[in-house]
């Protein structure tokens, strides 16, 4: 390749073409073929019947499937308010009912349906589906919490691209403030979004606001220290951590069960997944589990701190030396090049 320029532009379409790769293999492997996976499901009953019957759901389940027995429907519905079952099958000759609870998951809720309502249907009776933690009325499909999600994920990593890009020449405790800052009005839209604008929030949502704060900060803050070392690949990364593997894990649209084994195993520690179980844990099922999930976010905002703090001792390193050595003009020229370039590669992400 011999034109200089095109040689440069082509080695600028790496990152939209990886972009392009990433997003493909990581949204079409989560969400194109969702299938049961070791679902948890419980039968309701004590007696050898309901013993007998749940081993045979679960020999034609097979791995889909993990099935218990419980003993009372109440002891079913804990169970489910806790999200350690996705469905609860009560047999009855005459009115076999299926306990849900879809703000979990509504595309659990609808599985779990699938899979019983055959098991009443050779029963000859209708099968009744009663279902004991429904989203709100303004967010039927309990999908709103994802969307939140990723409106505070794309006001976090596209102002890591703007501290970046134009504040890269900032010390880095002045662009700390800063990610500091961002994250409160990124997460103040989204508790505004949540509550007065779309009412996924009917209550509590000042805590709501409280894990939309540790959630933008922690990326902010991974972010902000990132730039330090990895410069105009920075935004690719961040789609990397913060999009293309943490929107596929956050259970917003499917949960683990649904997926396979790495989604899945993400899920128990990425942060989108800490938001998005956390706001289910708050808004609908009695804040069990919130703290868990809590302190998944604390952690990666600590990792993010810890990551700002090492790029500051980095940057501290090499002032001296940038400090004695002489710039030339054209050195200026090609910095201010280098400069633009960055802006256009953050760019991209946003």
């Amino acid at each position: 390749m011999r034109s200089p320029s095109l040689r440069h532009v082509i080695t600028h379409l790496i990152t939209p073409l990886l972009m392009c790769l990433g997003m493909g293999f990581a949204y079409m492997g989560a969400f194109v073929t969702p299938e049961p996976h070791h679902l948890p499901v419980a039968v309701v009953g004590s007696g050898p019947q309901a013993k007998v019957f749940a081993q045979t759901v679960k020999d034609e389940a097979g791995d889909k499937l993990d099935v218990r027995t419980v003993a009372t429907r109440s002891e079913a519905v804990d169970l489910l308010d806790s999200r350690d079952i996705t469905g609860a099958y009560v047999p009855g000759a005459r009115a076999p009912e299926l306990v849900v609870a879809s703000a979990a998951s509504d595309m659990d809720a609808t599985a779990v349906e699938k899979v019983f309502t055959p098991v009443a249907a050779e029963q000859g009776v209708a099968l009744k589906v009663t279902d004991v933690a429904a989203p709100v009325d303004d967010d039927p499909t309990g999908q709103g919490l994802f969307f939140l999600l990723i409106a505070l994920s794309i006001g976090s990593y596209a102002s890591v691209a703007a501290l970046g890009a134009a504040g890269g020449t900032l010390p880095m405790r002045v662009r700390a403030l800063l990610a500091l800052g961002v994250s409160a009005v990124v997460s103040g839209i989204g508790a505004l979004l949540a509550g007065p604008v779309f009412h996924l929030a009917h209550h509590d949502l000042a805590q709501l606001w409280g894990m939309a704060w540790l959630y933008s900060a922690g990326i902010l803050f991974v972010g902000v220290g990132l730039h330090t070392f990895l410069k105009r690949w920075t935004t690719l990364t961040m789609m990397v951590l913060f999009v293309m593997l943490n929107f596929t894990s956050s259970g917003g649209l499917f949960r683990p069960d649904l997926q396979n084994g790495f989604f899945g195993a993400l899920h128990a520690f990425w942060n989108g997944a800490g938001f998005v179980e956390g706001a289910r844990s708050l808004l609908y099922f009695h804040s069990d589990g919130l703290s868990r999930n809590a302190g998944t976010l604390a952690a990666w905002l600590l990792l993010g701190l810890v990551i700002t703090a090492v790029a500051a001792v980095h940057e501290r390193s090499k002032a001296p030396v940038a400090a004695a050595t002489p710039v030339r003009a054209d050195r200026h020229e090609v910095e201010e090049e280098e400069q633009i370039e960055e802006e256009v590669e953050e760019t991209v992400g946003v």
